[in-house]
Parts: C-alpha cells; sequence; structure tokens
C-alpha cells in the first residue's frame, strides 16, 4: 500500500511551511495573505501527486469535519434523488459536503449507519428516520449533535422536523375527484405505521366519511418485491370493479398501478381516473399524463439546510419545532374528463 501524501510532503517540495500549505488547501489564502502565484503552485502540485485531505485527521484538529451525514429511505428513489441534490447544492454553497446513504427502511440498517456517521465525525445529520431508531436519535440529542428530521419523525421526541401537510395533501386530490363526480375512490397505500403515510390514510378516510361515500382501502408490505406488488395491485382492481378513481399514496405505488391498469386494458381516465401523492419526474410525460399532489422538494431542502446551518452555530440550541410546508395539486389529463 503506498504511503498517504500528507500536506507535509507537499511543504517540504514546494519548499514552505505547513501553514502555508493549509491555508491554501482549505480557501484562506487570500485571507492570510498569500500571493496567488504560490497558491496557484501549490494547488498544482496538490493535483499532480494525488492529495486527498484527511477528514478525520482534520475533524481532530479543528472540531469540524465540514461534512453532513445524510440518510435517507432511498436514494434512487426520485422524491428522496431530488431532496438530496438540492441540498448537496445547497450545503456546497455554504462549504459543506454531504455523504448519502439509503436506509431502505430498515432499522437495523439505519442504526449501523447513523453509528458509522458518527465515528466519521459528521458535523450534522439530515435523516429521514426508519421505524425503531428513537433510541439513536436521542443519542444524538443528548450529545448535541445538530440533527434535522425530514419527510417523517417521532412525535415523543423532541427534534426539529421538516415535513409535508400528507393529511392535506391527500384531501385536495380527493376533492378533485369528488367534484368531478368520481366518488368509487380507492386507495393504494404502504401497510405502515410511519407518520407521513398515517396522515395520508387519515386525509382519505375523512373525506370519504365527510362526503358519505365507500371507502375501499388497499395495503401493500412495505417490503415486496417488484413483481408480488404488481400482483396485488392488480388483483385489488380487478377485484373492486366499481371504481371509477383510485389514489396511490406513494410515486413508485402509483408507477406499478399504471402498469397493473394497462395490463387490465382499464382506459384512464374513461373507465378509471388516476392520481399519485406525490410527483415523478416522468408523470408528466406519461399517456395520459398523471395528476399528482406535488412535494415542494426545494421548499424541503432550503428549509432542511437552513435550520441545520443555525443548529451548526456557535450557540447550539436544541429546538422542538415543525415545519409543515403545503403540496401542490397539479391537475393533468389522468383526472380529467374526457368531452365529445
Amino acid at each position: 500500500m503506498e504511503k498517504k501524501v500528507s500536506i507535509y510532503d507537499i511543504a517540504k517540495e514546494m519548499g514552505v511551511s505547513t501553514a502555508t500549505v493549509s491555508f491554501v488547501l482549505n480557501g484562506k489564502a487570500k485571507e492570510k495573505g498569500i500571493t496567488d502565484a504560490v497558491e496557484k503552485k501549490i494547488k498544482k502540485h496538490a493535483d499532480k501527486i494525488g492529495y486527498h485531505p484527511n477528514l478525520l485527521a482534520k475533524s481532530l484538529r479543528t472540531g469540524k469535519s465540514g461534512v453532513i451525514g445524510m440518510l435517507v429511505e432511498g436514494i434512487a428513489d426520485p422524491f428522496f434523488a431530488s431532496i438530496c441534490g438540492n441540498v448537496e447544492e445547497l450545503a456546497n454553497e455554504k462549504g459543506f459536503k454531504v455523504f448519502f446513504a439509503s436506509t431502505e427502511n430498515n432499522t437495523e440498517k439505519a442504526k449501523a449507519l447513523i453509528r458509522s456517521f458518527r465515528e466519521s465525525q459528521v458535523d450534522g445529520f439530515i435523516i429521514a428516520p426508519p421505524p425503531g431508531v428513537e433510541t439513536e436519535i436521542q443519542s444524538l440529542l443528548n450529545a448535541k449533535v445538530p440533527l434535522i428530521l425530514f419527510d417523517r419523525f417521532f412525535p415523543e421526541l423532541p427534534t426539529t422536523n421538516v415535513v409535508i401537510d400528507n393529511e392535506n395533501g391527500v384531501r385536495q386530490i380527493m376533492s378533485h375527484f369528488i367534484a368531478n363526480n368520481w366518488k368509487n375512490i380507492g386507495f393504494v397505500t404502504l401497510d405502515s405505521e410511519q407518520i407521513q403515510m398515517n396522515n395520508r390514510l387519515k386525509g382519505y378516510k375523512e373525506s370519504i366519511l365527510q362526503n358519505n361515500l365507500e371507502e375501499s382501502i388497499l395495503k401493500v408490505p412495505f417490503v415486496v418485491k417488484k413483481e408480488k406488488l404488481f400482483g396485488q395491485i392488480k388483483t385489488y382492481l380487478q377485484e373492486n370493479t366499481q371504481l371509477n378513481a383510485v389514489l396511490f399514496a406513494t410515486n413508485y405505488l402509483a408507477v406499478n398501478g399504471i402498469a397493473a391498469l394497462k395490463e387490465l386494458d382499464f382506459k384512464v381516465p374513461e373507465k378509471i381516473a388516476v392520481a399519485s401523492f406525490d410527483d415523478n419526474t416522468n408523470f408528466a410525460l406519461f399517456s395520459p399524463s398523471i395528476s399528482v399532489s406535488a412535494q415542494p422538494v426545494q421548499d424541503i431542502a432550503e428549509q432542511v439546510i437552513k435550520l441545520l446551518m443555525e443548529k451548526m452555530s456557535t450557540n447550539y440550541k436544541n429546538t422542538n419545532m415543525t415545519v409543515m410546508l403545503s403540496t401542490e395539486l397539479i391537475v393533468r389529463q389522468s383526472t380529467t374528463r374526457t368531452t365529445l
């Protein structure tokens, strides 16, 4: 194994002090009065020899690593991918790097990732927590580690949270269905006790109750193979022919549901109207395009970074608060009645 290059090696080869090298590589050349020529020379040499800063050593020396640890359910999911991209851009503007990891909603994996990030001395956490990590979250709070939860949280813990008004987002879609005389409305959701899924289910049930309609709910396991998920949705649609509208509680449920409708040759929206909670980068391109309750990913990212930066300031203070953002109803062809 080759010996790692250090700033001491660069300083020796360039004939300057280690402090000068450190200032240049940490973006403080101008602040410390280092000439452009020396700055350029040091950076060029560092690139040539493949120097990479030791973040752990830096964190031990300064108490800061310049790194944020972000845990999401799945980086490949369009919603979380969008959030991660926006968070990374905003964090970079503040001088921070972001390390991402997917928990796959697995409690043990999430616990291991939190432990690993803590050992890596990240400066703060952004977490969409799976069930069962309350003890780990409380431990971060006890250690005064800057922490923001988003998408879901644990009501019993005094955390700072950025979430969506899931209940009202579903209500908006339901009102749109009903206003267009689609009143046999099915709801396909996850068999999950997470707060955001419970609130979406609550929005559906209360809309049904307030309008004296019949409810029809399919709950699918959170962890299920794609083929089985497709089959469960297809069977549900086949057995509930009274439905003239269906709302999917996540975008990936909607993708599978649309595939099932196509295989069954159920025309959208002529036979059945379709909507999804949460948009997908391709929903506007589908034929027909899919109506959604869209989550404000840019606003979520901005709030998450703003609140985390406040917690990472020298005057750290944990705040038990929840920022709730609204969704946007985007009506597309899948819920637009055709006229002759």
